[in-house]
């Protein structure tokens, strides 16, 4: 259980902060800046769910909630260590991962074939979703460059690179099913 009865602990003045496992880590590191980056993404979900309803907000709620789990995955490394852990570690599970397939699969039955690339924006709701799948890619670049280095679960890599799908088919859909689309024009302002 989480308990936060003091927001404020001085213990990062110094620049470092802790991992789930208790190591302390500069807040530069490449694994502060993976997770922190997933945090990010979750807070461009929320401005998103600001126009959202009915299922692709319930949707959202979902993703929001997996995103809090992948911070809890990546904060904390040692995979290898789990089963030695005072408490089971939280991990990024494929059963999340299918389940995004699954809804980008639903969205996409009612999406005409794209025949050019679209530019964010539309609806603001599209253009939100759109601000979501690019910080979800930076997360997910800073995550690839993280496990060439370090153990990272595979799991939530695949999590990453399905979310960023998932944030523009559902963009589509938030832009009238992909009718009200801004298709980009090569070349129109030369």
């Amino acid at each position: 259980m989480i308990v936060l009865n003091k927001i404020y602990t001085k213990t990062g003045d110094n620049g470092q902060t802790a991992l789930g496992n208790g190591v302390r880590v500069d807040k530069h590191s490449l694994r502060v800046n993976a997770y922190g980056t997933v945090d990010e993404t979750n807070a461009t979900v929320g401005l998103a769910r600001q126009h959202s309803e009915d299922e692709l907000d319930t949707q959202l709620a979902a993703i929001q909630n997996d995103l809090f789990d992948l911070g809890a995955d990546l904060c904390r490394p040692d995979m290898e260590k789990d089963t030695e852990a005072e408490y089971q570690p939280l991990r990024v599970t494929p059963k999340q991962v299918v389940r995004l397939e699954a809804e980008i699969d639903e969205m996409n039955e009612a999406l005409e074939p794209l025949r050019s690339f679209i530019l964010p924006g539309g609806s603001a709701l599209a253009a939100y979703l759109h601000l979501c799948r690019t910080v979800s890619r930076r997360a997910e670049r800073m995550t690839v460059e993280l496990a060439s280095g370090e153990a990272v679960n595979p799991s939530a890599i695949k999590y990453l690179n399905r979310l960023s799908d998932w944030f523009f088919v559902a963009g589509r859909i938030a832009n009238d099913d992909g009718r009200a689309d801004i298709l980009w024009v090569p070349g129109a302002n030369r």
